[in-house]
């Protein structure tokens, strides 16, 4: 067979491939999903706590699909919220993203802001989701209007974690928190979150958007029983399984998402040692939505006494 005719077939089947994962990323990136996970973190006589982990929704006002499976999670009736950030892709997005939380600013809640409530989305390389983090930081683009975020979030009654600690009550149980600004963005000032975590509290939980090892060490040896983080999207673009490539920072794939020991290697009793839940967040850049054996989620946490 000539050779012109082979390399026509063959780039004419690489095309059609091409467009295909396209396609089927482009829909794999709307099928959200609730993931469920226990997390033994109470003390023993402690009644479950349902606490509904959100991150990055990257949200657009055009996405109403989504905008109607966040507003459906009030159904679950979790007893506290966390979000750890990145609920901004739009200038016009935070009337939208109230709306879609609906009642679940109704509930206990805290939170810390990602680098993508600060600053715009911009165009960019779908490559570079592959690539280790440079370290470089988009900080070009116009800023979202992110006070007006922390004021609807603040109006509802939830802890602001901005570098900062905070306290609630729940169903008896009484929780220490202590969080972050966007490491991702080297706003972290670990400075004014060290020290013990609070003793008198029955659990000690510590918020950051990006899951980097300078924050995760730092509140596991300060003694938080678990650390509730975002912004890897899981990886986003992984292998068939879920096996992500990249985190976009320095925490190595094997804990792009889901709920993990830190340090890695530690186990439960361990001093000096934390539970990690990483969320693979809800949503994409909005130039970019695409994902690939890695949907959307949010996560239903339930925690229950240690033993």
């Amino acid at each position: 067979m000539p050779l012109l005719p082979v390399v026509r077939r063959t780039l004419g089947l690489g095309t059609l491939a091409g467009a295909g994962l396209a396609t089927y990323a482009a829909w794999e990136a709307r099928q959200y999903t609730l993931r469920r996970v226990t997390v033994p973190v109470l003390p023993a006589g402690h009644a479950p706590l349902k606490v509904l982990h959100l991150s990055d929704i990257h949200m657009a006002p055009d996405q109403r699909a989504k905008q109607e499976w966040v507003r459906g999670l009030a159904a679950l009736e979790p007893d506290l919220v966390i979000d750890t950030g990145d609920n901004l892709a739009h200038m016009r997005a935070v009337p939208v993203v109230a709306d879609a939380l609906g009642r679940l600013l109704d509930v206990p809640g805290a939170y810390v802001l990602g680098s993508n409530d600060y600053y715009a989305p911009g165009m960019r390389n779908p490559l570079l989701y592959l690539l280790p983090d440079t370290g470089k930081r988009n900080t070009s683009t116009p800023q979202l209007p992110w006070p007006d975020l922390k004021r609807r979030f603040d109006a509802a009654g939830w802890v602001d974690l901005t570098n900062g600690f905070g306290s609630l009550t729940v169903r008896d149980t009484t929780i220490a928190f202590a969080g972050v600004d966007d490491p991702h963005l080297s706003y972290d000032d670990l400075d004014r979150v060290a020290g013990p975590a609070d003793r008198a509290a029955d659990l000690r939980l510590a918020v950051a958007h990006a899951p980097y090892l300078r924050v995760l060490d730092q509140f596991a040896a300060d003694g938080y029983d678990a650390i509730i983080a975002g912004h890897t999207h899981g990886g986003q673009v992984c292998l068939p399984g879920g096996r992500a490539l990249t985190t976009n920072c320095d925490l190595e794939p094997a804990r792009a998402r889901g709920l993990h020991r830190h340090p890695a290697d530690s186990a439960p009793g361990d001093d000096g040692s934390a539970w990690l839940h990483v969320s693979a967040g809800l949503g994409t850049n909005p130039y970019v939505r695409f994902r690939v054996a890695c949907r959307p989620e949010a996560t239903l946490l339930t925690l229950v006494p240690a033993d």
